[in-house]
C-alpha cells in the first residue's frame, strides 16, 4: 500500500520539478524620449530661459508637475501579464538633469500606490552631457529585476568639427535574469539642416555605438548588448543598417552582429513620431546576436512593440492619432511627448 501511494506522489513531484525547470521568465526593456523634461530654473542661459516662468513658454511649477505626472502615467502603464512590475530597464532622453528624474520616479510610485500596486522604486543613473541645449540621456532601472554593475559615458567627437557638442552615449551594465548585459543609451544628432546633410553625424554616432559594443565583446565575448535611443534615423537609414550593421532579418545574424526588429514594424506603417503625414520610427531598441535564441542565448529577444497607448494620442485636427505633445505651435497642450515609447521583451528559460 505504501508503495502504491508513493508512486503517484513521486510522479507529481517529478512533474512539478520539470515544470519549474522549464519555467520562462520575461523582462521588459524600454525607451522613451520625454520631450524636454526641464525644471523651471534657468541654469543654461538663453536656451533654458525658454523653460522658465519668464520664458516664452511660461514654464512654471504647475506645467512642470503636470508634465511629470503625464510622463509617470505613461511609464506606469508599461506592464503586461508577464511583466506586471513594468520594464526592468528604461532608457530616457531629453531630460535636463537628475532632479527631474528623481521627481519622476517618486510620482510613478505615487500613482502605482493609488492603483493599489506595489511601488517599483526605480533607481536613477544620470550623467551631465556637454550638449548645448542642456539635455541628457539617462537610465531608470528596477532593482528587483536588474542588478546595476557599472556605467560609462562616451563623447561623440567629429573630426574637423571641434566645436560640435551633443549627448554622450551612456553604457549601463548589469545583471538581468542571471546574465550580464550592457545597454547603450543614445540620442543621436538631429536632422537640422536636412537629413542628407546631417547624416554623417548620425553615422559617426552609430560608429561610436558599434565601437562600444566591440570593446565589451573584446573582454566578454558572450555578453548581450542592446543599443537603444532616439536615433533620429529610421531602421533602413545608413547609420543603422550599414554603420551599426543592424539587420532587418533575425535569421543569420552573427553573435557580434545586430538585429533590428523595428524595420518590419515600420514597414507595416507603425511609427513613434510623425511629420507631415509620414511616420518615422526613430525610437529603436536594437539587440545583439548574443541575445538571439538561434545563437544559443539563455536570455534572448522575444518581441518588440510600440507603446502607443490610446491616451498618448492626439484626438483632433490634422494631428489626430499622432503623439499628443506638450506644446504645439507655442500652445500648451498638456500632453506627453512627441514620441511614443518603445519596448522589447527578453525571455529567460530557467535551467
Amino acid at each position: 500500500m505504501k508503495r502504491l501511494f508513493l508512486l503517484p506522489l513521486i510522479a507529481i513531484i517529478c512533474t512539478f520539478a520539470a515544470s519549474a525547470q522549464g519555467k520562462v521568465m520575461t523582462y521588459g526593456v524600454a525607451y522613451y524620449n520625454l520631450e524636454n523634461l526641464f525644471d523651471t530654473i534657468n541654469s543654461n542661459g538663453t536656451y533654458d530661459l525658454e523653460f522658465s516662468p519668464e520664458g516664452q513658454r511660461q514654464w512654471n511649477s504647475e506645467k512642470y508637475w503636470s508634465k511629470v505626472n503625464n510622463m509617470a502615467r505613461c511609464i506606469a502603464a508599461m506592464t503586461t501579464p508577464t511583466t506586471p512590475n513594468g520594464p526592468a530597464v528604461i532608457g530616457v532622453s531629453e531630460i535636463e538633469n537628475r532632479t527631474v528624474l528623481v521627481d519622476l520616479v517618486k510620482v510613478i510610485d505615487e500613482q502605482l500606490r493609488k492603483q493599489g500596486k506595489q511601488p517599483w522604486n526605480l533607481q536613477v543613473v544620470h550623467h551631465d552631457s556637454p550638449d548645448r541645449r542642456g539635455i541628457d540621456v539617462a537610465c531608470l532601472y528596477n532593482p528587483r529585476q536588474f542588478r546595476f554593475l557599472s556605467v560609462s559615458n562616451s563623447m561623440l567627437k567629429i573630426p574637423g568639427y571641434e566645436t560640435f557638442r551633443t549627448r554622450d552615449q551612456m553604457c549601463v551594465s548589469g545583471i538581468l535574469g542571471g546574465d550580464t548585459i550592457s545597454v547603450v543609451i543614445n540620442h543621436w544628432p538631429s536632422r537640422i539642416g536636412g537629413q542628407e546633410q546631417s547624416s554623417y553625424l548620425r553615422e559617426a554616432a552609430a560608429d561610436l555605438s558599434k565601437h562600444i559594443a566591440d570593446s565589451i565583446w573584446a573582454e566578454r565575448p558572450n555578453e548581450g548588448v542592446i543599443v537603444m535611443g532616439d536615433l533620429n534615423d529610421d531602421p533602413h537609414d545608413k547609420s543603422c543598417s550599414v554603420n551599426l550593421g543592424a539587420s532587418k532579418e533575425e535569421k543569420g545574424v552573427k553573435p557580434h552582429g545586430f538585429y533590428n526588429p523595428w524595420w518590419k514594424i515600420l514597414d507595416k506603417g507603425i511609427g513613434t513620431l510623425a511629420y507631415k503625414g509620414q511616420w518615422n520610427l526613430f525610437d529603436q531598441i536594437i539587440v545583439s546576436g548574443t541575445l538571439l535564441k538561434d545563437n544559443g542565448a539563455d536570455l534572448y529577444f522575444h518581441n518588440a512593440k510600440v507603446n502607443n497607448f490610446d491616451f498618448l494620442k492626439d484626438k483632433e485636427g490634422n494631428r489626430e492619432n499622432y503623439p499628443l505633445r506638450t506644446y504645439s505651435a507655442g500652445r500648451f497642450l498638456n500632453g506627453y511627448s512627441d514620441h511614443y515609447p518603445t519596448e522589447i521583451i527578453l525571455v529567460k528559460r530557467k535551467k
